[in-house]
């Protein structure tokens, strides 16, 4: 049975901030009108609910529902930072190894020689320095089989904005060139490794790089979002090809029972512990310079809320997809967000997180108040 496939919780608090999270999500995508939305909750290791809302395929009238399958984007990252953890949990690389040490083209980057070399731990929370994109013009174009060629291609086309360790900045092919460092130290394909490491040991099934045969006809169709009030499906049906160098930041598949699994594993719930309670603390612990109670640690974003609730995740956007993974460490509790249409606007994203903050606020608080919770 799936993770997502029991019962209905029976916790009274829970169904109440459930319904009426279920009731808002019906609404927005009523009054979109463009697609469809795919939500769950986890709590452990156990899915307490999940369900479709609107179209996975509008045209041939084809519902979301809870085995549908989207391009989760950004949440990519976390996976490339998982794996970056384990390998440093096998002694293979160190978090504060210099880049350099395994993938030496890094040395073309723009300026590189006027700074200290960016090491593993600064790529993977946004501290190396470097721009968001590269300057290559066709640098997120291309088959996946090629995407290495890209990020090599697109290494001397891209600089830095600020001195490694100095602040957070957020870096698309920064993270393109983590996933490939990481390929170099392990000497295997990066896209086998998150297989081998990640989506084999938690049995995210539904979960990939590339489309297999058995999850194409659950795919969502992608509907980019047009100023004029329309959608496109082109752009994202393109990207299905092949998306350039965007793989380790932005290139995975998935389903709201496998991010389920995925939080179940960053929370120790998991049956199959992947990283050390050691290391999963590492990961979740802010490293950016600056506030204290907001910040990124390696792959995640993290929140401290008043009265010390954290709330660690990472938000996706690509072309027709938006997506959300947001949980409490603690608790265990944790909300997935998959979409089929893009925002066009900033504020529709930060709507997103905000739906998932708040629904996951209320349910940790409701877990708090139940003696047995």
């Amino acid at each position: 049975m799936d993770l997502y496939f029991k019962n209905p919780v029976q916790h009274p608090l829970f169904e109440a901030a459930i319904a009426q999270f279920e009731d808002q999500i019906s609404r927005d995508v009523e009054k979109e009108s463009i697609g469809g939305i795919t939500a769950a909750v986890v709590m452990g290791n156990d899915g307490l609910w999940a369900k479709g809302f609107g179209w996975a395929d509008t045209r041939r009238q084809i519902p979301a529902n809870v085995q549908t399958i989207y391009r989760v984007g950004s949440i990519t990252k976390c996976f490339t930072a998982v794996l970056l953890v384990q390998f440093h949990e096998q002694g293979i690389l160190g978090l504060d190894d210099k880049v350099e040490q395994y993938l030496p083209e890094i040395k073309q980057l723009g300026g590189y020689g006027k700074h200290k070399p960016i090491t593993f731990r600064q790529l993977a929370c946004h501290t190396s320095g470097l721009v968001r994109e590269p300057k290559l013009s066709d640098a997120a174009s291309g088959p996946i089989e090629e995407w290495e060629t890209k990020i090599l291609a697109s290494i001397p086309t891209t600089s830095f904005q600020f001195a490694p360790g100095e602040c957070f900045n957020y870096s698309n092919i920064g993270y393109g060139i983590l996933g490939l460092a990481i390929s170099r130290a392990a000497k295997q394909s990066f896209v086998d490794l998150v297989g081998d490491f990640i989506f084999g040991p938690l049995k995210m099934k539904n979960s990939s790089f590339v489309l297999t045969p058995e999850m194409w006809p659950r795919l969502a169709v992608g509907y980019a979002k047009q100023k004029d009030g329309s959608s496109d499906t082109e752009l994202p049906d393109k990207e299905h090809v092949g998306r350039g160098y965007k793989v380790p930041n932005g290139g995975i598949y998935s389903s709201v029972g496998d991010l389920g699994r995925f939080i179940a594993a960053q929370t120790g719930a998991a049956p199959v512990h992947i990283l050390s309670a050691e290391n999963r603390s590492e990961m979740q612990r802010i490293q950016t310079p600056g506030s204290e109670y907001s910040g990124n640690g390696l792959g995640f974003n993290i929140q401290i809320e008043e009265g010390g609730v954290r709330m660690v995740g990472h938000a996706g956007r690509v072309a027709g997809y938006l997506a959300d993974h947001l949980f409490n460490p603690e608790s265990g509790i944790g909300v997935v967000l998959l979409r089929n249409y893009d925002a066009i606007e900033v504020k529709e994203i930060e709507n997103l997180r905000r739906g998932s903050k708040t629904l996951l606020r209320k349910l940790v608080a409701a877990n708090t108040k139940d003696p047995h919770g």
